[in-house]
Order: C-alpha cells, then structure tokens, then sequence
C-alpha cells in the first residue's frame, strides 16, 4: 500500500472534542472519525486494527468450541418483557416502532433472543453443551457519551454465551472463557488483571469476573492484593472489618446541641473527635421502600453493595423533604437511635462500635455515646462499604493496593436467570425436563484497540503492539526524486510484503520530517529509512518505534533481518512462549 494511496487523513492538532489520549491519537492518526455523539465511523488504518482484534478473538473462541453465528440487532420487544428487562434497562435502552406500531430494541446485549433461539430448538441432553458467539455493533443510548471508543452509543462487541445441562457444566464453560479471555488480552500485548465484578444490568446469581487492562485513564477503581491473586473492582471488593478498639467503658447516650455541623468535617471538629468515632446515617430511595444505611464515618457507602443486599433496582439518596418526613430533622442530623417505621441496615463495622457519635434525628443535635445493640438495632448487617488501598486483603495476610481499570471484558455465570424467565428446558437422562444453565461472555473490541493505545503510547503517538499493528513496517524514501533511493525503496517494500511482512511504502513528496512524524504517529513497529546511505554504502536504518533502537541492515540482508524481528515479536505475544 502507497501512503499517498491510503485514506489516514491526520492531524497537527489535537482535536477539541477529545479528552483521553487514546481519542486523541486515533483521531489525530486517521483512524477514525465522529459521526455523532457515541457513534464512529472507522477508516481503513482503524478498521485494520479492529479487523486483526477480531481475528484473535475468533481464533480464541473457535479453539474453545465457540460456534459463531449472527444474531439480529432488531429485537422484538416481546423478547426482552418475557424476560423482564423492557421496563428495567432503563433508558440505555433504544427504543423504536415499525410502520404497524410494533415495539422493538437495537440489541444492547443478545441474551433474549439467544434463549429463545436455543430453546426452540434444543430438546435433549444430548445437544448440551453449546457455545455459541457473534461479533456485531451493539447500540446503547448512553446519557454521556464519551472517550472516544470508550463509552459510545454504537459500538463492536464479541458476546457468546453457553448453555450446560448443570451448574457443573456452567463452571467448565467459564473457565474455558476465563483462559480464553486471558489468552486473546495477552496475545493483543496488554497488560491486565481479571478482577471479581458486580453483574449489573445482565444479572444472574453466579460468578462474574471483569478483564481490566491497568491504565491511569481507566474510569473503574480496582484493589488487586500485593501477596496473592485477588483482585475486584472496588464495587465488589470484600471488605474486612477493622473494629476500633478504644478500651472505652459503655457510657450513657447524651443529647448534644451541635449547631450547623452537618457534615463529618464540621461534627468531628466540633465535638473534638475522630471521623472513625463517627456513624454516618444515610437515607435511602429504591423503588419499593425507604431504608437507613448505616457507615463509620471515616468510610464511605457502596451504593452497588447497597442496592444488591437490598435486591432493588433502583437506589438513591433521599430529597430534604423525605428525610425530614422520616427523622424529623434536616439533612445531616439522622440517627439510628429512635428511628420508626424505616428499616436500618447497617455496616459490619458499624454494630462493633463503643461510644459512638450519631445524628440525634434533630435539626441542630447529635447523640453521644451511642452504642449498637443497646441503643438501636439494624435489621441487616452486611459489608457495606467502599474499600480502599492500603486494607487488609480477604483472602490472605496481604495489603490491598488500588489501580485505574478499562473494562475490555466480561464473563458472568448467569445460571437460570433467563431460563428459567423464558422458559429454556431440556429432557436429561432420565427424560425429566430441566432448566439450561447458562453464562455469557463479552469483549468490547473497539474498547480492546482504545486500551492498547493508553497502555502504548508517547509523546510522539502510538506504539502499536505488533499482533494489532495496521501494518508491521513503513518503507520511507527520504527523497522520492532520487530515482536510486526510490528504485531500492521499492525493492525492500516488495521482498518484505513478499515475505508476509505487511509494509506501506511512504512515496509522498514530503519533507522526511513529515514522514517520520507520521510514522511515529500511527505506530508502525518498524520504520525502514532508505537514504543516501543506502545508495552509497548499500546499507538501510532500521528504527524500532517502542525501544527507539536504531540499527544499519544491509540492502539485501533487510527484507530477512525485519522478518524476523516480526516473527520474534509475534510468537512472544502468544501466551506461553
């Protein structure tokens, strides 16, 4: 391919619509380009890209059994209310009509008509199990969109999702995902952790386990522990009570006028004490009731943990005007002691607390001396609360230490969740009619590409790993109007795309200076410079992008010496070499 020839228009400046640097240079370097907000257009560097990710997650897929098929992105919506998600999505979901006034979805996600699919056909024991994937533009109408490939409204996505006679079954599919998954990041040249994860939106009551590529831009929090292997975005990750243990003797609870100190800052400085001495009272909306949430002070509320414990779907802080009408008092001065008609649920750490300082469920006052079952009870006690660095792993002796997280994948053991909804049986062994268990399996591949570049990237632009690279090497003439240089260019771009080396020759009329700026912008590995040297002393420079190593090949050794640096790179990507 001739550069003059290749549609990657790029840019000087940095473009004002994009915030992370993955944005930044995919723009910058051609690779894509805004149609709306969410919504990308890929051009032929960027599609090449997205093309070879797909490659190794299909390679992946079908070693492991994977059938791959192509599910409709139009889902009827009688589908997704058998199921009951068309009134839960929420408005993430896009919605529409056809000309006879029938509802519809552009499929967020396939679990609906994957079940129904299966369940028409699967009769038996005997056809289980199955793995079955696609990848296929998804459509979600995020209220922001935004980072480019990141968060969009359409975007590419590989989801398969396997159906076993039992639960057993279930854990040997997940597994062959879980290595998979681990397999495809790894040959993509990324590094990365599989972190325990909350279900969200798919649901289902099994396991579920987020691949995180480790990047300071990635929008998830993740502890991971510095001695064994646990890792868990902080939306699941277990928290181990730490009692403070003050050797204090139970005293009497007292009312304390504490005027205009409503939040921890102003109560503790008020009453002289630690924010750990505090128990924050926090009330709570879901869809069914009203409920105080209970955390020491120096801590901060899981609202994931929160919603799950309390199995709601939907979970928010009370207005003013429901906490005055639940405690009496404004915002800021709730309590457990005394609270009516409201169920408290509170933190583990919480019910070992001595002598704690409360809201006193009075504008204006807080008790004193507080204690946890003498003074109030809580209808639940649960792991509540936000997990930081620095704790106690749950796992082991170790310390937990905290990293930013892009999400590029998901495996969830869903089990009968949609099932059971929709009705997917089969007749086992004995002719006794059971439920499919299933799990699902999902990689964002436009997600995959944006990660890679905020892992490889300098201040000159991106350094592609080699398996994902759009082409291996550029071949740059320094001057194209020396019929020599341009005569030998052309030889070495032939002999290395003869030899499966995938080369782009830059034959612009530009100053190299332009050239190598390009180059270092898109990230080709290699950069291949044929100059005056090369018609003087037969001899080519060789720049490696990501060391920045520059080495002298000769003319007929070059094509073979390339070759091998990409063979090399290529079988050190693969997992186990």
């Amino acid at each position: 391919m001739k550069i003059s020839e290749l549609y990657a228009p790029t840019l000087r400046e940095v473009p004002a619509e994009a915030e992370v640097i993955s944005h930044i240079l995919m723009l910058r370097a051609g690779m894509i380009r805004k149609a709306a907000s969410g919504v990308y257009t890929f051009l032929p560097l960027g599609y090449r890209i997205i093309k070879k990710v797909i490659q190794i997650i299909r390679e992946e897929m079908d070693k492991k059994g994977g059938q791959e098929l192509m599910l409709p992105i139009i889902q009827p919506a009688e589908l997704w209310m058998e199921s009951g998600r068309w009134h839960v999505y929420g408005d993430e979901l896009f919605r529409l009509k056809d000309r006879h006034g029938r509802d519809f979805a552009l499929g967020p996600t396939h679990e609906e008509i994957i079940t129904d699919l299966v369940k028409g056909d699967v009769r038996s024991y005997k056809q289980l199990p199955l793995l079955l994937y696609q990848i296929q533009n998804k459509y979600r109408d995020e209220r922001r969109p935004r980072f480019g490939l990141m968060r969009g409204r359409e975007f590419i996505m590989k989801d398969l999702y396997s159906f076993d006679k039992d639960k057993e079954g279930l854990d040997i599919s997940y597994q062959k995902m879980y290595d998979a998954y681990s397999r495809i990041f790894t040959r993509c040249g990324l590094k990365f952790r599989p972190v325990e994860a909350d279900p969200g939106a798919i649901g289902g009551s099994g396991g579920t386990h987020e691949f995180m590529v480790v990047a300071d831009s990635g929008e998830a929090a993740i502890v991971y522990c510095d001695t064994c292997n646990y890792a868990a975005n902080v939306e699941k990750a277990e928290a181990v009570p730490v009692p403070v243990d003050t050797g204090e003797a139970v005293k009497e609870m007292q009312e304390v006028h504490t005027p205009g100190a409503r939040t921890v800052e102003q109560v503790t400085e008020f009453l002289h004490i630690g924010p750990e001495k505090l128990i924050k009272t926090l009330i709570y909306r879901t869809e069914t009731e009203t409920v105080a949430a209970l955390v020491r002070g120096d801590r901060e509320i899981n609202e994931i943990k929160l919603q799950n414990l309390l199995g709601s779907v939907q979970l928010e802080l009370a207005d003013e005007q429901t906490v005055q009408e639940i405690t009496g008092a404004a915002t800021g001065f709730a309590g457990p002691a005394g609270l009516q008609d409201i169920r408290i649920i509170a933190d583990t750490e919480v019910m070992e607390m001595r002598n704690a300082v409360t809201g006193a469920n009075k504008t204006d006052t807080h008790m004193i001396n507080v204690n946890p079952g003498r003074d109030f009870t809580a209808d639940l006690t649960a792991d509540i609360r936000m997990v930081r660095a620095g704790e106690k792993c749950p796992r082991c002796e170790g310390a937990l230490l905290e990293a930013r997280g892009i999400e590029v994948g998901q495996v969830f053991k869903l089990g009968t969740k949609y099932s059971e909804a929709m009705g997917a049986k089969y007749l086992d062994e004995n002719g006794k009619e059971k439920l499919m268990v299933m799990g699902c399996y999902g990689i964002g591949v436009g997600r995959t590409v944006a990660a890679s570049i905020e892992q490889n990237h300098d201040k000159d632009g991106i350094i592609w790993p080699m398996p994902i690279a759009p082409f291996h090497a550029v071949v740059i003439p320094v001057s194209v109007k020396d019929q020599k240089q341009t005569e030998l260019a052309w030889q070495i771009y032939n002999s290395l795309n003869d030899s499966g080396v995938e080369t782009v020759i830059d034959d612009r009329n530009e100053r190299p200076g332009v050239k190598f700026k390009d180059a270092d912008l898109i990230g080709f590995p290699l950069r291949v410079v044929v100059g005056s040297k090369t018609v003087e002393e037969g001899v080519v420079e060789v720049k490696h992008r990501r060391t920045g190593d520059i080495s002298t090949v000769g003319v007929n050794e070059a094509a073979s010496v390339i070759r091998k640096i990409v063979a090399d790179e290529l079988a050190e990507s693969m997992p186990g070499a």
